[in-house]
């Protein structure tokens, strides 16, 4: 199960950076979220996969017993969700301000300092 994550990351990868060379802003961003997805799988990974032992202690033990998830990156991937979703929706409202004042969404046009 790993490997197959694991695989999955790396496309998430390679397709956030083809859709990063792109010459449009929309795809640019599209390619952003991709790579924050390959960058949240990938610190899940980092936690192992393990199905149905949460990380409880039980009661009357001092420690935990066996191989159970780890919270932490859980947890981190929360908040980088959350924090994510923030940056897209900024985005998408910055690239629509540029795209009604300019006509274009294509980045070589968007050289000029000047509309």
């Amino acid at each position: 199960m790993e490997l197959l994550m694991a695989i999955a990351t790396g496309f998430l990868y390679a397709g956030g950076l083809y859709m990063m060379m792109r010459r449009s802003i929309i795809k640019l961003i599209i390619g952003l979220a991709l790579l924050s997805h390959g960058a949240n799988l990938l610190i899940f990974l980092m936690g192992k996969l393990v199905r149905g032992r949460p990380a409880v202690i039980p009661e009357g033990m001092t420690n935990l017993v066996g191989l159970t998830a780890d919270p932490v990156p859980q947890a981190l991937i929360l908040t980088a969700i959350v924090i994510g979703f923030a940056v897209q929706a900024f985005a998408v409202v910055l690239i629509r301000s540029v795209y009604q004042t300019t006509q274009t969404d294509d980045l070589d046009a968007l050289q000029s300092t000047e509309t």
